[in-house]
């Protein structure tokens, strides 16, 4: 299953300047998702970190990774759920590999170990051209809007 940006946009409530995924090319619900996200020299947070040596920051990985979850998330429970929030309860064993700089495209792995009512776990690898940048794994809670 893939789906486009427009997609992601009715699964999840981000949007401009922290929508962080373009494309989700691989859903398997209930199991696994393969996100993307290009990224450009247009990207905001290149004007601060660094002026010269332009870096995404890892947290910004990090949370391209839980977006891309969160679209596993409405595809595994139905659209019905789409707008749901997904807020972190924990990030474990983050680590970060290579600088990621505008030019290269992120996939964002992600893997569902489990989940009890609406608290879910992933695991997630962050790779450029087949080589890890980054990898985490995240606990998550599943929210509506209007509990938030």
């Amino acid at each position: 299953m893939v789906i486009d940006i427009a997609g992601i946009m009715r699964a999840i409530p981000h949007r401009y300047p922290f929508l962080l995924i373009d494309r989700v090319i691989e859903l398997f619900p209930n199991v696994s998702a393969i996100g993307i996200k290009n990224v450009t020299a247009n990207e905001a947070f290149f004007q601060g970190h660094f002026p010269g040596r332009p870096v995404m920051p890892g947290v910004l990985i990090i949370e391209s990774m839980a977006q891309t979850a969160a679209v596993l998330v409405v595809g595994t429970l139905g659209p019905e759920e789409a707008g749901k929030l997904v807020y972190f309860m924990s990030v474990e064993g983050a680590k970060f590999r290579r600088p990621v700089g505008p030019g290269d495209q992120l996939r964002i792995h992600v893997e569902k170990q489990r989940n009890r009512g609406n608290v879910w776990k992933f695991a997630a690898v962050a790779r450029v051209d087949g080589v890890t940048v980054a990898e985490a794994t995240f606990t998550a809670m599943i929210m509506d809007q209007r509990a938030a």
